[in-house]
């Protein structure tokens, strides 16, 4: 039986990534018709074509899109055997870890990991990518290493781990006409709310509580992160109703005159988790960013 060369996966793998010729022979140290001979005998191999011409660049077929994931799992798992003892020392490690999460992970734990960074692994660096609208294949597709969110509807194949539970409290500046009495439901929606979303939504399941009791909020405010909802809290008369109760302990270094209140309707908390693509299990330097992330959480929660 004729031995595949294989060669040829990581030069299919790295202009799959590239989606140029010259792009793969820049990262592959090749001159340029080196990586189209390349590309010319993975062609052969395959019997497809892989990357056809569109306008001035180059965009993969429907059989290299089929093949992407599994040619970029074989390239990281030959990778991994060639440098787990590098790996396994994680104060020479160059490398970026990439996080989807948002602002209250990173604000809460964010300052605990990069100083536990800088000690364990100083020559990693950490990017923290934004929560999308349609970004549901980023673990798969190993644009993200760690995803950290409340969402349950990874695909079966994603490893998910639970961090801890997430309660709410309500959110007014300190003088607050609020405070001047008990806060009830009714009292609740008779100043104007702040909605956090990042799909700029200004409804919630707290509506739908409210509405079950008949009443019914003004959103005056809509922003995408907590933490410039809380900014706008300080000098107005406006509530934010879903904060996130673990985020507290950020507010004092702040130094706003905030003040918070437990909501007056009943609200289910949510779970927060970390997932991660089954490849990574075994990485040693991923299976530290996972356990230094759980630590963190259960020492929060005891």
């Amino acid at each position: 039986m004729q031995i595949p060369d294989l060669n040829l996966l990581i030069a299919l793998n790295v202009l799959l990534e590239e989606g140029s010729v010259v792009g793969a022979a820049r990262r592959m140290n090749l001159s340029a018709p080196a990586m189209s001979r390349t590309l010319t005998r993975i062609r052969e191999a395959l019997n497809d074509p892989i990357l056809v011409r569109s306008g001035r660049g180059l965009v993969p077929t429907p059989r290299a899109l089929e093949l992407r994931e599994q040619v970029r799992g074989v390239v990281e798992l030959a990778h991994g055997v060639f440098t787990q003892s590098q790996d396994s020392d994680l104060r020479q490690l160059e490398r970026t870890f990439s996080i989807r999460a948002n602002d209250v992970f990173f604000g809460v734990y964010g300052g605990a990991l990069r100083e536990k960074m800088a000690q364990e692994m100083p020559k990693a660096a950490l990017r923290v990518v934004p929560e999308g609208f349609t970004d549901d294949e980023a673990l798969s597709e190993g644009r993200i290493d760690l995803a950290i969110c409340a969402t349950n509807t990874f695909g079966a194949d994603i490893k998910v781990q639970k961090l801890f539970t997430c309660p709410f409290v309500g959110l007014a500046r300190e003088g607050h006409p609020i405070f001047d009495r008990a806060i009830t439901a009714q009292h609740f929606v008779e100043y104007d709310h702040i909605s956090v979303s990042r799909r700029g939504r200004a409804r919630g399941p707290i509506d739908t509580v409210l509405a079950e009791q008949g009443l019914v909020r003004h959103v005056s405010f809509t922003t995408p992160t907590f933490y410039s909802a809380i900014f706008a809290l300080a000098g107005a008369n406006l509530i934010l109703p879903l904060m996130p109760q673990i985020l507290l302990k950020t507010l004092e270094p702040l130094g706003l005159k905030l003040r918070a209140f437990e909501l007056p309707i009943a609200l289910q908390p949510v779970e927060i988790s970390q997932a991660w693509h089954p490849r990574l299990d075994n990485d040693h330097a991923h299976r530290w960013l996972r356990r230094t992330l759980k630590t963190f959480c259960d020492n929060a929660v005891s």
